[in-house]
């Protein structure tokens, strides 16, 4: 996933996961937001990231990405992980800073961890990998008219697979968002193939292992992070 990195704006969504877009296509949707005296075809994309960021914006770069995060929308995600309360201390808004910061950095993280690991993660008893249409453009967050697809993948019959990621733990409405992508998959670039999907979040509620269990076609898996810290002994000394 290597070349030109991508501009994406970030915006949460009340069931806990984010949707994601090109940032010139959403500020041209968007013109009000546009920085003061610029252009959001004219101006380059870096232009763009300085006077977004002047206004407030979050900005996180990767390797592959430059991720905005408009005020507002980091705000949602600081009540929604942290909860309402007294912000007015400049320690307690540093901290919702980072708080922000992780609640979506772990969404990308699961993405890009099961992105780059989709070959050892069987569905059904079948290897995937991630899909690449005709133009180029790659299975993650892969544009729908029902809204970016997390992750699009093709297994090893060719059937597609629709992922969709929740970071915290995912409401029994998650069924209806995956069977949108799905549907949209079925009738466009996946016309004549079997389509499935994927619900990935930290835990699975039991409202939504009923409403999957109507979708014989569609998997639930729940992941679990774990850190190990293993102490290293002291350089000795010399005498």
């Amino acid at each position: 996933m290597g070349g030109r990195r991508r501009f994406v704006v970030m915006i949460s969504r009340t069931d806990g996961g984010l949707e994601t877009y090109p940032m010139k296509e959403w500020l041209r949707q968007h013109p009000d937001h546009i920085p003061p005296g610029m252009d959001a075809t004219a101006n380059n994309a870096w232009s763009l990231r300085d006077g977004l960021r002047k206004q407030g914006w979050s900005v996180t770069e990767t390797p592959t990405e430059v991720r905005l995060v408009p005020p507002w929308a980091a705000q949602s995600v600081i009540n929604e992980v942290l909860g309402d309360g007294d912000q007015d201390d400049a320690k307690g808004e540093a901290k919702e800073d980072q708080e922000t910061e992780a609640a979506f950095a772990l969404e990308y993280q699961l993405r890009d961890f099961i992105a780059q690991n989709l070959g050892a993660i069987p569905v059904n008893g079948r290897c995937l990998k991630l899909y690449v249409d005709p133009k180029g453009q790659d299975g993650i967050e892969y544009p729908s008219a029902t809204g970016p697809i997390d992750i699009l993948a093709v297994d090893d019959e060719e059937a597609f697979v629709v992922f969709e990621l929740k970071r915290a733990s995912s409401p029994d409405y998650a069924i209806g968002q995956l069977a949108r992508y799905m549907g949209w998959v079925r009738q466009t670039v996946g016309k004549g193939r079997k389509v499935r999907g994927v619900i990935v979040a930290k835990a699975i509620s039991e409202r939504l292992r009923y409403a999957a269990s109507v979708f014989p076609n569609v998997s639930l898996f729940e992941y679990k992070v774990e850190f190990h810290l293993k102490q290293t002994p002291l350089t000795d000394e010399p005498d």
